[in-house]
């Protein structure tokens, strides 16, 4: 076995010495394009205008960028070459612009039909990037509480209107309380939550806690009646209504007392004078008759 070895070591020492080369091993000094794929996820406030960012190369390195979109109600295609073959299918305000070099797709007043799954592939010299981007919407929702009278309970109401995703509703207090959600054919999502206030409980110390994905803390609102209560204007009905009445009667005698004054009155009136036109025609006559006989 060493025989075998030493032979090996010289031989190898000597044609290294003679300068000569192995002509079957090859040096790759080539290098593969690089290509990649990610996935990820994008949330935009409804109402912004948005940006999605492809690929952080920059756009005078970039031989062309395409935008394939699938929506909820379509599908459609934007792109941007060197070469000028531009594309825009969508046809709906979204464009491919760039800023200090780097490309990206805006998508201005972002809606709930904007939702969707946004594939992108950006070529460049040297590689190939593909992102998988999965784009949703989300919106605060417009909280209000109040209370209620419903009969002899009292119920406190807490409301988060057209948010997105649904707010979660809780109470301060655990009680008989009762929940319904309402999804919106254009994607928002309204909760109310009901709670039956126990006679012993002060609603000042009451206050419902409302937790939303865009709100870094939980906030709490006090239930408050809107405007006043029916029972608090009973009292006010009721002096209302004494007064009016004892108004009423008071005019009523008032009436029939003036009517029975004018019926004294025209009782004792004296009686009427004889109509002089009658009684003149008649002593003329007299007169005349007797100065004819004289």
């Amino acid at each position: 076995m060493w025989i075998y070895i030493l032979i090996f070591f010289l031989t190898s020492s000597w044609a290294t010495a003679q300068g000569t080369t192995n002509s079957n091993i090859i040096v790759n000094t080539t290098t593969s394009p690089v290509k990649v794929y990610v996935n990820r996820k994008e949330v935009f406030n409804l109402g912004s205008d948005s940006r999605l960012i492809c690929s952080n190369t920059t756009q005078t390195k970039a031989i062309f960028v395409i935008w394939e979109i699938e929506l909820k109600h379509k599908a459609c295609k934007i792109s941007f070459s060197h070469e000028g073959h531009d594309v825009d299918s969508c046809n709906d305000g979204k464009s491919i612009q760039n800023s200090t070099g780097l490309s990206f797709l805006h998508i201005p007043n972002f809606s709930v039909n904007d939702v969707g799954t946004y594939r992108c592939e950006a070529a460049y010299t040297g590689g190939n990037e593909n992102y998988n981007i999965s784009v949703g919407v989300t919106a605060p929702p417009a909280v209000s509480a109040w209370l209620e009278r419903r009969g002899n309970k009292m119920v406190a109401v807490c409301r988060a209107e057209r948010g997105i995703p649904a707010a979660n509703i809780s109470w301060s207090l655990t009680g008989n309380y009762s929940m319904k959600q309402q999804n919106d054919p254009d994607g928002v999502v309204t909760v109310e939550s009901q709670l039956e206030v126990p006679e012993d409980i002060d609603p000042e110390n009451l206050t419902c806690i409302v937790r939303h994905q865009l709100w870094e803390r939980e906030k709490t609102f006090t239930p408050r009646f809107r405007g006043l209560p029916i029972w608090y204007f009973i009292p006010i009905f009721g002096i209302i209504f004494i007064l009016v009445a004892g108004f009423s009667i008071y005019a009523l005698k008032k009436i029939i007392l003036l009517r029975k004054c004018q019926t004294d009155t025209s009782s004792k009136s004296p009686p009427q004078a004889e109509d002089v036109e009658e009684v003149e025609p008649y002593a003329s006559y007299v007169q005349r008759v007797n100065s004819i006989y004289n």
